[in-house]
């Protein structure tokens, strides 16, 4: 009897465009060469906008002054603000020094900034005075003399930071000719820090050649030229803001448009409309934010063309309502992580509405990807879950000085080994449907809140909804849901919701508990926190004796 050959979850991928071979610095001078008067910055906060000849001064100026003050070659430079010009020269500056950025958390407290202070080596140190609630100088004073190799601090706007751009417009800019020539690609460039939801957070080691190709095909991937203007809202210390973001439109001479400090969906609409944006980025709680406005019809979104919804599992009726609402015909939908430099797998503008809604796409250019099961690491058959790996140019050098840590995530084949939970399909589209901690065992069945969550966005009341499994004396766990409501909306029941999924779902896959919110525990780059939302759950419904039971 003749079996049907089992093809594997397996894809690499190919693509016309060869990648880059270019230093940060290198290319960034390239696009400048050719684009020197069209804008390359816009700040709308402060009203202030580059060319790009103009940029390369600041970023140049930036770079000089730091080497004035002894940064050199693998020298670590702390980069602690919000979203602002500072940001860039910064993030440019260093690169052309061959210095290693440190992208530092904005919404860090002492605690966690003089850890990343020690850990990394930082010698100098880029700050805003102050964000939000937090005042920036005083938690610097606080952990200072426990920092032995930072020697200087220097805050956006004060006298130090003016005197640091003097010194570097007055020096000699053949200097920065010399450094280019001793830098390598391959040379380390930036540490951006994982936000682990146990112990302390890991510094992922990136390089020229990392960030540069990766932003350059999410570029790529939009269809970026010269004539695009890309509304950059998410965070620049995280990949999103600082590499699909910028290093996206200075490969292909786009603008970068900072529409604020931090996300505020009006002011994230207004520069749309008045910078005639035709990309925008955002995590999908910032869509959802940008499309609840009471107003948001009155903005003109008219000039949108593309943009990226990423950063977390990218729900099918807001991709929907982006694409039908905001104009974002083109939108795509990326999926990646810091490790990753970040994204793996992108759809395409070409791709059919359900592809472009409800998959994250298909592998990139000159990278590989491979579902396989957990516990054996060998490759599933296609439409099976396992865990997404992935490998090639952009799979980080490795966690900053934490050999051990790096070994558990990268195997000896240098497979990315990611934590979520994929299907690959017949043609090699993929979908994420959990990560294998969060996957809640009922009774002995595998529930993946995802699927629930998708569902759930189906219901019309409901704008958003987060699935959690919380512990069970009977089941060993209980599917929770955690729902955000339209405004006016009927208050929504337990008995209502499980009327609404009834022949729907399984019975297994209906949700015994429902809490009302009107926001989620989120870190600062939109990823919810279902750590934290499992722990509130657990107190507030009295389940302490469940959740101290040992399961085998």
């Amino acid at each position: 009897m003749s079996t049907r050959p089992v093809t594997p979850s397996y894809s690499s991928g190919t693509g016309p465009v060869a990648l880059l071979g270019d230093t940060i610095g290198a290319n960034f001078d390239r696009t400048v060469a050719a684009h020197a008067a069209h804008d390359a910055l816009v700040d709308c906060a402060t009203s202030r906008r580059w060319s790009y000849a103009e940029l390369s001064a600041e970023v140049d100026a930036c770079a000089l002054g730091l080497a004035a003050r002894g940064v050199g070659k693998g020298d670590r430079v702390g980069i602690w603000a919000p979203n602002c010009a500072e940001w860039a020269f910064t993030q440019y500056g260093t690169a052309k020094l061959g210095a290693i950025l440190v992208n530092i958390n904005p919404a860090y407290r002492t605690h966690e900034l003089g850890y990343v202070l020690k850990q990394a080596g930082i010698s100098v140190l880029v700050a805003a005075p102050s964000f939000k609630s937090s005042d920036y100088r005083a938690m610097v004073g606080e952990v200072r003399g426990d920092c032995p190799d930072l020697r200087e601090v220097c805050f956006i706007g004060d006298p130090e930071w003016e005197q640091l751009l003097t010194d570097g417009r007055e020096a000699d800019a053949s200097l920065l000719v010399t450094r280019e020539s001793e830098l390598s690609a391959d040379d380390p460039i930036n540490i951006q820090y994982t936000s682990g939801t146990t112990g302390f957070p890991k510094g992922a080691t990136l390089t020229h050649h990392n960030l540069l190709n990766n932003g350059f095909f999410v570029g790529e991937g939009c269809g970026y030229t010269g004539a695009d203007r890309v509304c950059i809202p998410v965070p620049y210390y995280h990949c999103f803001g600082m590499t699909m973001g910028n290093l996206a439109c200075t490969s292909h001479g786009a603008t970068m448009v900072i529409p604020a400090p931090g996300f505020d969906p009006a002011a994230t609409l207004r520069a749309v409309q008045e910078e005639k944006c035709t990309s925008l980025y955002g995590v999908p709680t910032m869509f959802i934010a940008e499309l609840a406005l009471p107003n948001f019809a009155d903005y003109d979104l008219s000039s949108l063309r593309t943009g990226i919804m990423a950063g977390s599992p990218c729900p099918v009726e807001v991709m929907k309502r982006v694409i039908n609402e905001m104009g974002m015909t083109e939108v795509t939908i990326c999926y990646g992580m810091t490790e990753t430099s970040p994204v793996s797998t992108q759809t395409l503008a070409d791709d059919d509405l359900d592809r472009r809604t409800s998959t994250v796409g298909t592998v990139h250019p000159h990278l590989e990807v491979k579902v396989v099961d957990p516990d054996t690491g060998l490759t599933v058959p296609r439409g099976e879950p396992g865990e997404f790996c992935t490998r090639g140019y952009s799979v980080m050098l490795g966690y900053w000085n934490e050999p051990d840590k790096t070994a558990e995530a990268i195997d000896a084949a240098r497979w990315m080994h990611t934590g979520d939970l994929a299907t690959m399909d017949a043609d090699g589209y993929l979908n994420i449907v959990g990560r294998i901690k969060d996957m809640v065992i009922r009774g002995g069945e595998n529930v993946y809140p995802r699927e629930i969550e998708e569902f759930l966005y189906t219901h019309p009341d409901i704008v958003d909804a987060q699935v959690i499994g919380v512990p069970d004396e009977k089941y060993g766990e209980e599917l929770m849901a955690w729902i955000q409501l339209r405004e006016g909306a009927e208050e929504l029941t337990v008995a209502r919701l499980r009327d609404f999924c009834v022949g729907k779902l399984a019975h297994y896959k209906v949700p015994r508990y429902v809490k009302i919110v009107t926001e989620f525990p989120m870190t600062v780059t939109g990823k919810v926190r279902k750590v934290e939302m499992r722990e509130t759950s657990v107190g507030e419904l009295g389940l302490e004796k469940a959740a101290v039971t040992k399961n085998a």
